[in-house]
């Protein structure tokens, strides 16, 4: 099983970009896909969730708003849109899967309910 997530770089603030995962090994149909981050000195942390199946998303509070998260299932591949992005949005940005059964709500915001994650790509804001 392999995620694979592209799309990180160097942009402005206010600037966007958008990064992409994309599942191969398995099948994903059921399952959940998410996006934590983690920054220099800092926890990983929750950013985005959607349900494959269904679409159901779940947004960090201190995202929402900026950040868009949806799937291709055609391409099997996840996009996070992030706009309006700010210098602490700067971290390696990780697409993780949690396959079934799949976390229950109180437990989906936390690196521990996925099951498998992708290396990880460089997102940084700066002037």
């Amino acid at each position: 099983v392999q995620l694979q997530a592209y799309g990180g770089g160097l942009v402005q603030p206010g600037g966007s970009l958008r990064l992409a995962c994309a599942p191969s090994g398995r099948s994903f149909a059921q399952s959940a896909m998410g996006w934590f981050r983690q920054a220099p000195g800092k926890e990983r942390e929750f950013v985005a969730r959607i349900n494959w199946s269904g679409g159901r998303t779940y947004y960090a509070d201190s995202v929402k708003g900026r950040f868009t998260l949806s799937r291709d299932i055609a391409k099997n591949t996840m996009y996070l849109q992030m706009n309006s992005l700010k210098p602490e949005d700067t971290a390696v940005y990780y697409c993780a899967a949690d396959t079934p059964p799949l976390a229950i709500f109180s437990s989906l915001w936390y690196a521990t309910a996925y099951d498998y994650w992708g290396q990880g790509t460089l997102v940084t804001v700066s002037s």
